[in-house]
């Protein structure tokens, strides 16, 4: 079993508070392997572009989210790289491909053709 980077208990915390929103949550489980644009949030949950954003700041605010720029568009994806990024993935990774919410979500997940 990998050994998780020790971490203080006010850093797991920050962690933890961030991703205990559920669509936050689904969000760091699609980025666990892909790349989003905000216009494909919008999309998949069904959301306002300013919920999403906001959604995506709080995670990146952690560091949990790394973003990258094409043009006007912002690109989210996992910072595998955080301090936070092994217990998030022991996090995600205990949702299932079987989850509903999960397949409803990925069912929705079309190309980028906002850029």
């Amino acid at each position: 079993m990998e050994t998780l980077a020790k971490q203080t208990a006010a850093e797991v915390t920050a962690c933890l508070k961030a991703v205990s929103d559920p669509t936050r949550l689904m969000m760091m489980k699609l980025m666990e392997t892909n790349e989003y644009c905000v216009c494909q949030f919008v999309e998949m949950f069904g959301m306002s572009q300013p919920a999403i954003s906001q959604h995506l700041r709080k995670l990146k605010q952690v560091g949990l989210v790394k973003e990258s720029r094409r043009g006007q568009w912002r690109f989210s994806s996992m910072n595998h790289e955080s301090v936070h990024a092994s217990l998030l993935l022991s996090i995600v990774s205990h949702i299932g491909d079987t989850d509903v919410r999960l397949q409803d979500l990925r069912a929705k997940e079309k190309p980028v053709d906002c850029c």
